[in-house]
């Protein structure tokens, strides 16, 4: 029983973070890009606020470009689910680029890359 419950909570908190639709940050950056380690744990952070609790893993293998419009993709990955995540650049300001992150209403399908 332990388990099953185990088990559910962690479906919940995949669903729950699947769920978000759309959140932004603002992030500095002294380049004309944001590196994928700024942006992976901005986008975690992003999730941390608007869920409770950041996912277990972001992976974002592109860098964004700091211009209007600009996007990229990224992958979240809790409780055995993954999900594709878009990150939009919004506004951009001297050095701080405005971002917002969207994650996929549906699961990425096993193999499959966002």
């Amino acid at each position: 029983m332990a388990r099953m419950r185990s088990r559910l909570t962690a479906t919940a908190a995949a669903a729950a973070l699947a769920v978000l639709a759309l959140a932004g940050c603002s992030v500095s950056v002294g380049t004309d890009t944001v590196p994928t380690d700024e942006l992976e744990q901005q986008v975690s952070t992003v999730l941390e606020q608007q869920v409770g609790r950041a996912p277990e893993q972001i992976d974002c293998p592109d860098e964004l470009d700091a211009e209007v419009g600009a996007e990229t993709r990224c992958t979240l990955t809790d409780s055995g689910e993954s999900y594709g995540v878009t990150v939009t650049a919004d506004e951009v300001q001297d050095d701080r680029v405005q971002m917002t992150v969207e994650v996929d209403q549906e699961p990425l399908a096993e193999g499959e890359e966002a």
